[in-house]
């Protein structure tokens, strides 16, 4: 039975990290020096935590996958220190319990229940002269002649958002989100409860099907640096990025690594979300900049940021830009011996052997590098076209 301390008979290094897909911050935890153990809905082959455990993979066996399934398991595990990725910001319970005799790394239950609140944050950003998508909760006024995205209230990924068509009634899970045109991006930075730093910014690749997604379904994300001309008045959409999650760090009190999410409209950032965790396009600052996500997260735990110049290293035209995409089944698969995939260093979160992977769901991530965006995108394209001939061809189990 889980013990009530978790964090008995353990050093002071030890960190147990939960969440849907761990992978990442578990190679950034490592790197940095961390004994570290994971709970998520995966165990990839390539999860280094010892243990990797997975809930809500394959067989009837295994327990279902929520986050506080996740960290019912994971109290199981004895540790001095916790951390979470998503989709725990929108379940405070599961935080609470995971954090249970344990020094919590990243943003306690009282600040995630304000930054997931879309109505607090296009409050607070307007309130200091931001632009931000108009909102319509429940029970407010008609939403006019506006295009609306109906978008759930714990959203993750792009999971579940929709256009909404006028007439149509909207959740009670769901919010009306104004719908802005421009180009998806995203900037991730360490905060300490009064400011923050920079450490990636970065395109959003969203319903792409060249890596068998759709919709608003989050993708990959590509590092953009300052000599490309991916967004409109790109020197004055940074800058304006980085006010702005200075701001959201002092008023919301943000601690540790977040990120933010924004539609780039003629050189403006509008916050469309904010993600008060680890998100996916943080380990491109670990293969770009040897910048640690992991030391950032803990120190900005404890009210220090650690000393980085992001304007600096995207003015660097020595560094290759850097992208990386989700691969998702377009069919349903089961794959093959993948332990070969564990030697290509463009592969990340490999299945394990003869695992059964339903159509929709995330294969693997995989990484490419370009002298530019285009060309850093277009050999992503090109990986992914070779890993569906791999996953699909003759010799495989499919549905």
């Amino acid at each position: 039975m889980p013990r009530d301390d978790a964090s008995a008979s353990t050093d002071a290094r030890s960190v147990v990290i939960a969440g849907f897909s761990t992978r990442a911050i578990v190679d950034s935890a490592i790197a940095a020096g961390y004994r570290v153990a994971s709970v998520d809905a995966f165990a990839d082959l390539d999860n280094a935590a010892t243990p990797a455990l997975a809930l809500g993979t394959t067989g009837s066996h295994i327990a279902r996958f929520t986050p506080l399934g996740i960290a019912r398991a994971a109290r199981a595990l004895p540790a001095r220190l916790a951390a979470y990725v998503a989709s725990f910001e929108n379940h405070l319970d599961a935080v609470r319990m995971l954090a249970r005799g344990r020094r919590l790394l990243g943003n306690p239950p009282g600040v995630l229940a304000r930054a997931r609140a879309p109505d607090v944050v296009a409050r607070v950003l307007r309130g200091h002269g931001f632009a931000a998508p108009e909102i319509r909760l429940r029970g407010t006024r008609d939403p006019g002649r506006t295009a609306w995205l109906a978008k759930p209230f714990a959203s993750g990924g792009g999971h579940g958002i929709t256009r909404w068509r006028r007439g149509t009634s909207v959740r009670s899970t769901h919010f009306l989100q104004q719908r802005i045109t421009g180009l998806p991006g995203s900037l991730v930075f360490s905060a300490d409860g009064r400011g923050a730093v920079p450490f990636a910014f970065s395109r959003q690749l969203i319903g792409e099907p060249e890596f068998g997604a759709s919709g608003f379904q989050y993708c990959g994300s590509i590092l953009v640096p300052a000599r490309a001309a991916t967004f409109a008045n790109a020197d004055t959409l940074f800058d304006t990025a980085c006010n702005i999650a200075d701001t959201l760090t002092r008023e919301l009190h943000l601690v540790g690594v977040n990120g933010i999410d924004f539609i780039a409209h003629e050189g403006t950032p509008f916050v469309t979300e904010v993600n008060p965790r680890y998100t996916a396009s943080m380990e491109l600052a670990e293969r770009a900049f040897e910048f640690s996500v992991f030391d950032a997260h803990v120190s900005g735990s404890a009210g220090q940021t650690p000393r980085f110049d992001l304007a600096a290293v995207r003015n660097d035209t020595s560094v290759d830009v850097i992208g990386k995409a989700v691969v998702f089944a377009r069919r349903t698969v089961t794959v093959g011996d993948t332990w070969a995939w564990l030697e290509d260093p463009s592969v990340s979160d490999v299945p394990q052997p003869r695992q059964r992977i339903r159509r929709g769901s995330p294969v693997c991530t995989i990484f490419a590098r370009g002298v530019s965006e285009a060309a850093c995108h277009a050999a992503l394209v090109r990986r992914a076209r070779k890993l569906y001939v791999q996953i699909g061809g003759s010799g495989r189990k499919s549905a």
